[in-house]
């Protein structure tokens, strides 16, 4: 997640900023201003509340979801997290790999937005491992703890062996944990490098490594870097319309064939910077090809022999323009889902 720049020099850190990679491209010719045109004060202010709406609803009905079997308290977070990512606006489209039903995996992910918690958290959900300092964060901060988030103190490089012991533990008691390797979000237009210190916990464990891609469209709606103030983010994400996020589902990445972590870490960075999920194509208009009118043209006279003359038999000379019709095309279009098929999830 995003943050002001850590003092210890080890810590990962992206070149992104709010003012550089949040900004959109302008419009081109005949296009309109790709996600910077405002859905409107209102529009916006509605997604708003009704998003954080979602989010404080969510949190009171927290600890009541305790008292429910496994099985239906995870489908309830599922359907909750799909709603808040959809109350703020955002479509979401799954592709690739079918999200493995059950089983410990490690799930790790490239990092753009606080809304990449909300996105795997409807389609693989886990323990999510996160920063000290998102605790702290109001309400969200209590959601992560209450969704047995593990918080790493980044500042304190001697506590990760034992964050990546936990997630080993949990992975070894058929859990799933989710982590972002890259140590830091990311515009979307560039990734960092995989820390290779959460494959560690796979290796240990004798887990495989679930890779996602996750891209957002436009480009920077709903990027989440640098120092950008988390309320800026949540109003350029409210008004700016048809943001769609892509997840895509990698197959999976067995440890066996790896060495070490860094190979690992090696190995999901390449699987994941190869899945460019592609843009949306809107298809070019079809301009049809003028129709010129075929010539008739007049057989040859020639005399008449001599004798009784012919019975003479009207001929009509038909012209052909199927060779000057354009063929027509068949344009599909890719559609973002619904609210229903959409995930959404709270940051943690």
């Amino acid at each position: 997640m995003n943050g002001t720049t850590a003092p210890s020099p080890w810590l990962p850190t992206a070149p992104c900023t709010p003012g550089r990679c949040t900004a959109h491209p302008g419009p081109g010719p005949g296009e309109e201003a790709p996600g910077a045109v405002a859905a409107g004060l209102v529009l916006a202010a509605v997604r708003l509340t009704a998003g954080i709406g979602s989010v404080l609803l969510g949190l009171l009905l927290a600890p009541a979801t305790g008292l429910l079997p496994a099985a239906a308290r995870l489908a309830l977070v599922r359907a909750w997290v799909r709603v808040v990512v959809r109350a703020f606006g955002v479509r979401v489209r799954f592709t690739g790999a079918a999200a493995p039903a059950a089983g410990p995996l490690l799930v790790v992910a490239n990092h753009v937005s606080w809304l990449d918690i909300p996105l795997l958290a409807a389609v693989l959900p886990g323990r999510m491992v996160a920063k000290a300092e998102v605790r702290h964060w109001p309400v969200l901060g209590t959601i992560a703890a209450l969704g047995g988030t593990l918080f790493i103190d980044r500042d304190r490089l001697r506590a990760l062996p034992g964050t990546v012991r936990a997630m080993a533990g949990t992975l070894a008691g058929g859990g799933r944990v989710i982590a972002f390797p890259e140590g830091s979000t990311w515009c979307g237009r560039a990734g960092g490098r995989f820390r290779p210190a959460v494959f560690q916990a796979a290796l240990d464990s004798g887990t495989d490594v679930q890779p996602v891609r996750i891209d957002f469209r436009p480009t920077g709606a709903a990027a989440y870097v640098g120092d950008d103030p988390l309320g800026a983010s949540l109003w350029r994400l409210v008004a700016t319309r048809r943001v769609t996020a892509d997840v895509r589902i990698l197959d999976p990445i067995a440890g066996v064939g790896h060495p070490d972590r860094r190979s690992l870490a090696a190995a999901a960075e390449r699987a994941v910077a190869e899945a460019v999920t592609p843009a949306p194509v809107t298809p070019a208009p079809v301009t049809p090809a003028p129709v010129t009118p075929a010539s008739v043209t007049p057989a040859p006279v020639t005399p008449a022999p001599s004798g009784p003359a012919p019975r003479v038999v009207a001929q009509r000379a038909v012209a052909s323009d199927s060779a000057n019709l354009p063929f027509s095309s068949v344009h599909q279009r890719a559609r973002s889902s619904p609210a229903s098929a959409s995930s959404s999830r709270t940051p943690a």
